[in-house]
């Protein structure tokens, strides 16, 4: 027996405690409160106790397309951009602010000027200092794109 059935069996026999009241309150105080994904996910462990730990693999699929439909849009930016952010050592998805104040603090760091008295530091700099700037104009390009400008 894993420790999922365990678990299972587990949270199983808690909920039907005391005649299943438990069980009864627990399912009226969660399915109503209006979270989509809480909602999936009851739904999903309902569905694992009661098959005995079969999975319904359809509800995957469901819960991706929910999820995709609700993180992709004007405000949201596209997947291909995350190593961008990443490079200017920001969050994913970071106000314009942020993202600025970043690149303005790494480019002086790794500005080649800075570096000019080193030849391999100064050619470390140049390189570093061009993949800022690229990901800063593709973070820029996007914003400018989402907005309508």
């Amino acid at each position: 027996m894993g420790i999922f059935d365990r678990l299972g069996s587990v949270i199983n026999s808690y909920l039907n405690d005391f005649g299943g009241e438990t069980s009864r309150k627990f399912r009226q105080t969660s399915s109503g409160n209006g979270d989509p994904d809480f909602n999936a996910a009851y739904d999903e462990l309902n569905d694992y106790l009661n098959n005995g730990g079969r999975t319904n693999q359809n509800s995957w699929k469901d819960t991706d397309s929910e999820l995709n439909r609700r993180t992709t849009g004007p405000n949201v930016p596209p997947e291909e951009l995350r190593a961008d952010f990443d490079l200017l050592e920001v969050p994913f998805g970071a106000d314009n602010e942020t993202c600025k104040t970043a690149y303005k603090r790494l480019l002086k760091i790794h500005h080649p000027d800075r570096h000019a008295g080193h030849e391999g530091n100064y050619k470390k700099a140049t390189e570093k200092s061009a993949k800022i700037n690229a990901a800063w104009d593709r973070i820029e390009k996007w914003r400018q794109r989402s907005s309508g400008r």
